[in-house]
């Protein structure tokens, strides 16, 4: 009964860590990031005025959503209407169950995995299962709205996600492949000494950075909520915190996004330098704070990237980016598969 009492305690507070880190890092910390370099890259200051820096100026955008009233239209299919962004974010945050953000920490002969559930041996499955739901509640909130613009934006994402998740599909098959494990936290392990996935799969990992993009509708391929051609897309419809819980949804998944490429292609939370060779101890807290320091950083890293690309490479056009998916990125993501097999048959 002790056993069990202090696993739900566990289990609880990774949750709600978890839950944190996407609202404040990915949610709070993302938005004000977006706004810094898209002010840098445009020759501005950006927000300066609430906290320093600025940084306080994504929590008084959420307080002014918290006051802004709920507007439903008459003919929308309500109870949908409503749950429609809950779908949404929830998704967003369910794919960080599985997510490892360090190794283990050791206390007093415990073992404590730094994750809600990081060694599920099916962390890649669960990964692509989420995303592809996630489809479900961008289509219902353009459906329910009974707007046809809000429609033609949800019928835009759902041949866009659909159409890039079989490459993204295809080029983590190429990665299994050469790992040999679907559990996120092996795949990690076996990245350590400068392993990193990256250097083995440089083909795969084009392919899969390319279709985050389309699968988190970033710019270039924010077509589903395109404003000068569809006046908001599938949000149109959307007002206080509900528009709120589609915004912050879009940085939670382009967080997951950043955190499995961490994961999959970057190593994870391996230092360059083994903490042997550094003369620390594995398993202490100070190892396990510099490793979630290392993920962490690594993360970054690719949120800026994604920001960056944003305020830097314009839309493309619907049909040449339905062209990009079936006709470029599907058949180099087969012709990864083939040459990686060829590759493991031939060199073992």
């Amino acid at each position: 009964m002790n056993e069990v009492f202090w696993i739900l305690i566990e289990s609880l507070i990774k949750a709600l860590a978890i839950f944190t880190m996407v609202l404040v890092v990915f949610g709070a910390f993302g938005v004000w990031l977006e706004r810094k370099v898209s002010a840098w890259v445009q020759m501005r200051i950006g927000p300066n005025r609430v906290g320093p820096f600025g940084l306080l100026q994504p929590f008084a955008d959420v307080f002014k959503l918290f006051f802004k009233e709920d507007l439903i239209p008459d003919a929308a299919n309500k109870q949908i209407h409503r749950l429609a962004p809950i779908i949404t974010l929830g998704i967003a945050i369910s794919v960080f169950a599985v997510v490892p953000v360090a190794g283990d920490l050791h206390i007093n002969g415990r073992i404590i995995r730094m994750g809600l559930a990081p060694d599920i041996n099916i962390a890649v499955l669960y990964v692509l299962a989420m995303t592809s739901v996630a489809v479900y509640g961008i289509t219902l909130g353009g459906w329910s709205s009974n707007n046809k613009y809000s429609l033609l934006g949800a019928l835009r994402s759902s041949a866009q996600m659909i159409s890039y998740e079989l490459s993204m599909g295809l080029a983590i098959v190429a990665l299994i492949m050469v790992t040999g494990t679907f559990s996120i936290y092996d795949i990690v392990l076996g990245q350590a000494n400068w392993h990193w996935n990256i250097f083995f799969q440089p083909l795969g990992f084009l392919v899969f950075i390319v279709s985050s993009f389309a699968e988190t509708n970033r710019t270039p391929f924010d077509l589903p909520e395109a404003e000068p051609e569809l006046i908001g897309g599938y949000n149109t419809e959307y007002s206080g915190m509900k528009f709120g819980m589609f915004f912050l949804a879009e940085y939670a998944n382009m967080g997951a996004a950043s955190v499995i490429m961490t994961l999959l292609y970057f190593g994870g939370w391996h230092l360059p330098i083994s903490e042997t060779t550094l003369g620390l101890e594995s398993g202490t807290i100070f190892v396990v704070l510099l490793q979630f320091a290392v993920f962490m950083f690594k993360v970054l890293a690719l949120l800026f990237f994604f920001v960056w690309v944003r305020w830097t490479v314009p839309r493309f056009r619907y049909d040449k980016l339905m062209n990009l998916g079936w006709k470029v990125l599907l058949p180099l993501a087969i012709l990864n598969v083939v040459l990686t097999g060829i590759f493991l048959l031939l060199f073992d």
